[in-house]
């Protein structure tokens, strides 16, 4: 039986699902999960296996109109994965239907996918009845025409195994492109990195998850087979500082505390978590600052 390798790039607007979805096609966590908009920066590869295929999911930034740098940088990054792929999956949930944003996706998909496969994945199917589901399937499909639509709960995992079977099938024959047990070909360094911000932008709320980023700036294996980790918060301001430290350091402590549990059971052995705050009021125009998330700093050009 021959086997099959490709790319399938998951766009969609914020907040759809894309890194759940990402989460549960691979069986474990390579992708940062809030509840907050815009939290995936760099297009994170995700490596699943179904049957005699191996399939490297990209999730990319959520699809928005961009006001900023990062966020025309984020925008330029979601288009080129979704490009760059064999298959494309469009993530729509359910609940909200054919927004303004949607509507955007819709007339840009033609021009970046080229002929590709396109599949519609309309999510948070439980959020809403049958007859509404039906309604936007249609509309939809009258405004694109998708390879195939699926019906899915990314968070409850209903719908998915349909949904990787038939982009297994999709994909082109040819060799694994990754070794069998990789789940994801971040580097380890900006995977830890991730994880730590999304603690942050799990603590802090609405007060400043955009206005901060993270770097792994050390990593030391140690002889009794830990992992020593330090790391740098860098914000915006002064007062920004005061706020990721909390009062008498109560929040960078309960970060750190919650960034290094997972860590270690992502690694499967103890870690020695460093975290430092540093002020850097214009890291949002640094290129250094973007290519340590993967992104490429002359498409955040107005």
């Amino acid at each position: 039986m021959s086997t099959r390798a490709g790319f399938i790039a998951l766009i969609g607007e914020p907040n759809a699902g894309k890194s759940t979805l990402l989460n549960r096609m691979v069986g474990a966590k390579v992708s940062i999960v809030t509840h907050k908009v815009q939290t995936t920066r760099a297009r994170i590869r995700g490596v699943a296996i179904e049957g005699e295929a191996q399939l490297v999911f990209v999730d990319t930034p959520g699809l928005f109109k961009p006001r900023r740098r990062l966020d025309r940088a984020m925008v330029a990054a979601a288009w080129g994965g979704a490009s760059d792929a064999d298959v494309v999956v469009l993530l729509v949930e359910a609940h909200r239907g054919v927004t303004e944003g949607v509507e955007r996706i819709l007339e840009g998909l033609g021009d970046v996918t080229k002929g590709r496969k396109v599949a519609l994945a309309i999510n948070k199917i439980d959020r809403v009845q049958s007859d509404a589901l039906l309604s936007l399937t249609k509309k939809l499909n009258d405004a694109f025409d998708f390879a195939e639509t699926f019906m899915i709960s990314a968070e409850r995992g209903h719908g998915v195994d349909d949904l990787r079977k038939w982009l297994a099938e999709q994909l082109p024959e040819g060799p694994w492109l990754y070794p069998e047990d990789q789940i994801a070909d971040l580097p380890l360094r900006m995977i830890a990195a991730e994880i730590t911000r999304e603690k942050l932008t799990l603590r802090l709320h609405q007060e400043l998850p955009y206005q901060l980023t993270v770097e792994t700036e050390n990593w030391e294996e140690r002889k009794d087979g830990s992992a020593r980790i330090d790391q740098l918060i860098y914000v915006m301001r002064d007062g920004h500082k005061g706020i990721v430290l909390g009062h008498k350091g109560e929040t960078i402590k309960s970060v750190s505390t919650a960034a290094r549990t997972e860590l270690e059971e992502f690694l499967g052995r103890r870690v020695h978590l460093f975290l430092q705050i540093k002020v850097r009021p214009n890291w949002l125009e640094e290129a250094e600052r973007y290519s340590e998330m993967g992104l490429n700093f002359k498409d955040g050009n107005a």
